[in-house]
């Protein structure tokens, strides 16, 4: 059920659907199959790059822009989605989204940046960003930037696939889960990204994510909880 219905399923609708007298067993079951839906030996993003960041949480009073983060429930997710390069049947180049990687993070600095994209993207690969200072020289140092500055053009049509990316997540958190604490946003990140990089093969996800969990160890309540 975790694994192939298409939105995903809360903690409540699971408690409901398997007949789980506590919600908090529910809540821990479901915890556990998120983080076994990230393998730590998968291969890195690559080729061409868009990354960006967005702010998820409701609206934050006298707050804007990446300052809104500051506010309480306020928490900043860092992106960064792969382009692919693909022709239609007359011939036309189009670009559409490939792998997806998201976190949780506290600043968008350039050191944050710089360890988000060692992690998550292969050296030399082609990178597009905004104008953010974040994305400094330092930051990509190992990759082939490419800055564009916000002028006439809005933030979605400077980087359309990963703001594509954003707009599906806050929509997702909203209709599947009402929306998430912050303290536990990167186990809903983890979940998003697992569905949208399994979504050319939905049949594929139960097998994948019954693969990835049994390598990973026990985790108790108290551990979740506090990690």
């Amino acid at each position: 059920m975790v694994a192939t219905i298409t939105p995903g399923i809360s903690a409540l609708q699971l408690q409901r659907q398997l007949g789980i007298g506590s919600y908090r067993s529910a809540w821990y079951l479901l915890n556990r199959l998120r983080k076994g839906m990230v393998n730590e030996n998968r291969e890195l993003l690559g080729d061409m790059i868009e990354a960006d960041e967005t702010i998820i949480g409701g609206p934050a009073k006298g707050k804007v822009g990446r300052g809104a983060v500051q506010a309480a429930f306020k928490s900043l997710v860092l992106g960064a989605v792969e382009m692919r390069v693909y022709q239609d049947k007359k011939g036309k180049t189009h670009e559409r989204a490939g792998r997806l990687r998201l976190y949780a993070i506290k600043h968008a600095d350039a050191k944050t940046i710089k360890k988000f994209l060692e992690s998550n993207v292969v050296k030399g690969s082609f990178v597009r960003t905004d104008g953010w200072r974040g994305y400094s020289k330092d930051a990509l140092i190992d990759y082939k930037h490419e800055k564009k500055i916000q002028g006439e053009l809005k933030a979605h049509q400077l980087a359309p696939h990963i703001h594509r990316v954003f707009s599906n997540l806050k929509t997702w958190l909203q209709g599947t889960h009402h929306g998430v604490e912050p303290k536990y946003l990167q186990g809903y990140l983890d979940e998003f990204v697992f569905r949208f990089n399994r979504r050319q093969t939905p049949m594929a996800t139960f097998r994948s994510l019954l693969g990835i969990s049994v390598q990973k160890q026990p985790l108790t309540l108290s551990a979740l909880k506090s990690g």
